[in-house]
């Protein structure tokens, strides 16, 4: 019997690479889709902005994990191609990640692209992350280390962050199971903590004082453009930013538990884990 050939968009991100590994380990054939050139059999190229190499994508594809990639403000223009073509194919099932709180507004790109797998007939999952704790050693790093300051225009909210490691161990688990078939679930972390906090348990695993320093908005969009992120996804990063500060992002769920059997990662665990980021 031949194994099932899940395909995993965004492979080599920080939500794929964990979900490729978790797949590998639970004996299942992945194939990953990369925006580069191919290095291995295992691999697809595939360019999620124009849409080139879709199809040839999903040839022989059982499963697919389905996301929108980071820098991309209409979310709904990537997925929607993605989530017909599994639809051609007859998949036996698709995971698509959005984030808390895409069900919010119907008219969102996200929420658009979930009701779009809602209504395509396959037997699906939406999983929504909070935001994750990883960006603390990716995205936010560069402020950590030359100036030992989180510089976010995120106010003194709790924010539930989830480890991207939990998220993957969802996505395979939904994946490879047919236990909640068609539902949607809105992970959290462990704990609900403000960046002071985060900052502090970075200074403790790192051995020097790390602090979290608020900023402006239009401070953040000026290192955003400078760093090439099209305006307008640096406006939806600012419109989000906005929804943190009003403490949309600070609930606790238990959903990481009910699927996985266990609690999800917390933040000591987190910056224990990547401290040779910072």
């Amino acid at each position: 019997m031949s194994k099932e050939k899940v395909l995993v968009i965004g492979a080599s991100g920080t939500v794929g690479s964990s979900l490729v590994q978790e797949l590998q380990n639970k004996d299942v054939e992945v194939v990953q889709a990369t925006s580069r050139k191919p290095t291995s059999s295992h691999q697809v190229q595939l360019n999620l902005v124009t849409g080139e190499g879709v199809k040839q994508a999903f040839e022989g594809i059982d499963k697919a994990y389905l996301l929108s990639p980071p820098g991309v403000a209409d979310q709904y223009s990537v997925l929607s191609p993605l989530i017909q073509e599994a639809k051609r194919r007859g998949l036996k099932k698709v995971v698509l990640m959005t984030a808390m709180g895409a069900d919010a507004d119907p008219e969102s790109p996200f929420r658009r692209a979930e009701v779009e797998l809602e209504q395509s007939g396959l037997t699906y999952n939406i999983i929504r992350p909070n935001w994750f704790y990883q960006n603390f050693n990716t995205f936010w790093v560069q402020g950590i280390v030359e100036q030992n300051k989180i510089l976010l225009p995120a106010g003194n909210v709790k924010v539930s962050f989830i480890d991207a490691r939990d998220i993957a161990a969802v996505a395979a688990t939904l994946l490879t199971t047919d236990e909640f078939d068609n539902q949607a679930f809105n992970l959290s972390g462990l704990d609900a903590v403000d960046h002071s906090e985060v900052a502090q348990a970075i200074s403790n695993v790192v051995s020097r004082e790390v602090t979290y320093e608020e900023i402006e908005p239009e401070v953040l969009k000026a290192g955003l453009l400078g760093a090439g992120l099209p305006e307008d996804y640096v406006d939806f990063m600012l419109l989000i930013f906005g929804f943190l500060r009003e403490g949309y992002n600070a609930g606790l769920t238990d959903e990481v538990e009910k699927i996985l059997g266990r609690k999800p990662r917390g933040l000591n665990q987190y910056t224990e884990d990547f401290k040779k980021a910072w």
